[in-house]
């Protein structure tokens, strides 16, 4: 397990994935040079999979929800794989809470990662928003960097989603 994890989730495939220079056939053949053939099935399931257990965070479909009952205008801005980007639709929990946002920029198709100051201007240019109308929310402070390079005001989100309630200024319900 251990020695699949190590291999398949190697920043080095994640970051081409990302930035779309790379998709899954690539990778699968490039790990299986590294891996004994009877850990290829599980590698593959390992790749093909990892998008049915993304977790949620406690608190924030809540924090979400009363941010869209105000009004809020809510876009999802993520360095992300092609695969997912294409197949996310298909897994009913995340498919329906995506289809929640206003909009939704994907790095891997357009070939644009955070934090380059291109994919924060891409999004703002994609949907006509103004940057200083906007707050950034993300778990890396690179990330947030970029987008306050452009002129977004970011928040560094650390996983407390009533600390980021307070943040927004959205009285507990």
């Amino acid at each position: 397990r251990k020695l699949v994890g190590d291999v398949i989730f190697d920043r080095v495939y994640w970051s081409k994935l990302d930035d779309g220079t790379t998709n899954y056939a690539e990778i699968k053949a490039d790990y299986r040079s590294k891996l004994p053939e009877r850990l290829w099935e599980a590698s593959d399931n390992a790749l093909e999979n990892w998008l049915y257990n993304l977790p949620f965070i406690d608190g924030m479909r809540e924090l979400y929800t009363e941010l869209q009952e105000k009004g809020c205008r809510l876009y999802l801005l993520s360095n992300i794989c092609k695969e997912f980007a294409e197949g996310y639709k298909d897994i009913p929990e995340i498919g329906e809470f995506l289809s929640t946002f206003d909009g939704l920029v994907f790095s891997g198709p357009i070939h644009i990662t955070k934090p380059s100051k291109e994919i924060f201007e891409y999004t703002l240019n994609k949907f006509s928003l103004k940057a200083e109308e906007c707050i950034f929310i993300d778990d890396s402070l690179k990330n947030i960097v970029g987008a306050e390079n452009v002129g977004i005001k970011g928040y560094l989100f650390d996983g407390d989603a009533d600390k980021l309630r307070k943040e927004l200024n959205i009285p507990e319900i």
